[in-house]
């Protein structure tokens, strides 16, 4: 069974510095988002993946992923999720012995950067790097799924990244 464990922070625009020859594009879409589990799409570069994610409990939850023909998942991006589609482009960043994700996203969500660390266990020391702002673990608007439904475009300045 895969367990997965991330923290999550907002990214300090000023200090982060990404070498755009490194990053990966993604598109996303969702094909089940309830409260106890989400069904995503995805490809990633060349490749395309289907990710069945049980519901959060702390900083863990239950994830599958499997990999797809390219040309599959594209088919269910463009035909089967509900828009807007998730894009972003993922760079992953080596720093203190873990190698953190960090996701610039586009289209509806533009102007949102944000890092996540996977970890061996919910009380692992984790050691932040210079660009790594205040931690949205516990905030459900930053997931994927619920910036699908809801964009960060659409927030208003109330909800803007506050502690980035």
């Amino acid at each position: 069974m895969a367990i997965e464990i991330e923290r999550k922070f907002l990214v300090k625009p000023d200090v982060w510095r990404a070498d755009p020859s490194q990053g990966v594009r993604y598109r996303q879409g969702y094909l089940c988002t309830d409260v106890d589990r989400v069904v995503r799409v995805r490809t990633a570069g060349d490749r395309g993946f289907l990710t069945i994610k049980g519901a959060t409990e702390g900083l863990a939850r239950l994830e599958f992923e499997y990999p797809v023909p390219r040309a599959d998942a594209d088919a269910m991006l463009d035909r089967l999720c509900p828009r807007p589609l998730i894009e972003k482009t993922r760079y992953r960043v080596p720093f203190a012995g873990r190698v953190w994700e960090v996701d610039v996203f586009a289209g509806e969500n533009a102007g949102l950067i944000v890092a996540e660390v996977e970890l061996p266990a919910a009380d692992a020391v984790v050691v932040l790097p210079p660009w790594a702002g205040a931690e949205v673990s516990d905030d459900p608007r930053y997931y994927n799924s619920n910036l699908a439904r809801e964009p960060y475009g659409r927030w208003g300045d109330g909800g803007r990244a506050a502690g980035a």
